[in-house]
């Protein structure tokens, strides 16, 4: 049975799914909306149902999530729902001023901010922190950077004599698939932050019972993800990414550089392949990260001067804000549970 306050942090990680959904919609269609490939309507239905096929096809990244950042024993409930708390609020504020922050370290600085008042610095896993999030968050914008451009140097190479219109009419078609691929890698990214939170309440409320069995030659413990919560957690992104982001998908789509479909197809392509092996890897990156460093890396094969940098630099210091502002919410919002006796 189900207690009142796993209930509420099962309902706050679904609301912060949601938001998520509709936060980082600009990862899967900013591109392919600005090009004038697909309308905005059709955009967001595709990213929305392909956010939900690709959160139903991974775990990895969920099991991190619940398993290798903070110590189990400090993640009651009250820390998990602080956590939750933490990145819900750091969402919204970047949301309403149309900032490309990361969700996926929002929930994880809230995690972090929430289990050091909890339990102290012993409370963090901090080598699997270093090189399951922290290495990655600055890694992966920057190989999807190097991929965009070097992508973009070959396609003018194999294209850089045809017709313009003849190129544009070539990469609109092409930019459906990659603009489909980002929306799915999307979905199995993202909304297995979501999983692994509720994971982690479940296991918690001893509601769920670790198993250990080989991986790789060694013996590992870990809980098994139950099935309600994949669908469930893929069904708040899906709405989520159906309500749109359009202040985000703005600054995302007009504000670095002009996109042409071939631009488009370039970036999508390369943060997709980044996603895909960061998921298999279970590293907890950001496709706000992954596909604003594909954009810029394909808008300097153009020439450096084409990308906006003023841009670039004011979603950098979200991107380094993101992990301690959300910490420090999640924080203050552990006292004050705290303070009210939520157990």
């Amino acid at each position: 049975m189900l207690s009142a306050i796993v209930i509420l942090v099962i309902l706050a990680a679904l609301v912060f799914d949601y938001i998520n959904g509709f936060h980082d919609t600009a990862n899967a269609i900013a591109t392919v909306v600005s090009t004038r490939v697909l309308t905005p309507r059709a955009a967001v239905l595709m990213a929305a149902v392909l956010n939900f096929a690709g959160a139903l096809t991974s775990q990895n990244v969920a099991k991190t999530i619940s398993k290798d950042l903070i110590d189990s024993h400090i993640a009651t409930q009250p820390v998990i729902l602080a956590a939750i708390i933490g990145a819900i609020v750091w969402n919204l504020v970047t949301w309403r001023y149309g900032i490309p922050s990361s969700s996926s370290h929002a929930i994880i600085g809230g995690l972090i901010g929430a289990a050091f008042v909890a339990g102290g610095l012993n409370a963090i896993k901090w080598l699997a922190l270093k090189e399951k999030v922290l290495y990655p968050l600055v890694l992966s914008p920057l190989i999807g950077f190097l991929i965009g451009l070097s992508l973009m140097a070959l396609i003018f190479t194999l294209f850089g004599k045809m017709h313009p219109g003849k190129v544009t009419a070539i990469f609109k078609r092409l930019q459906l698939v990659s603009a489909a691929f980002m929306a799915f890698f999307h979905g199995q990214s993202d909304a297995q932050k979501s999983m692994g939170i509720i994971t982690l309440a479940l296991v918690s409320a001893k509601m769920l019972a670790p198993t250990t069995h080989l991986v790789n030659h060694k013996m590992v413990t870990e809980s098994a993800i139950p099935i309600w919560v994949v669908i469930a957690c893929a069904l708040a992104m899906a709405l989520g990414t159906s309500a749109g982001g359009w202040k985000i998908i703005h600054t995302m789509g007009h504000k670095i550089i002009r996109l042409e479909p071939v631009h488009g197809f370039a970036a999508e392509t390369s943060a997709s392949i980044v996603l895909l092996i960061t998921a298999k890897l279970g590293f907890a990156v950001s496709t706000t990260h992954v596909i604003s460093g594909s954009i810029f890396g394909v808008g300097a094969s153009k020439r450096l001067s084409a990308v906006r940098w003023g841009v670039a630099q004011n979603m950098l210091v979200a991107w380094v804000l993101t992990i301690p502002a959300a910490g420090s919410v999640a924080a203050l919002s552990y006292f004050i549970l705290n303070a009210m006796g939520v157990k």
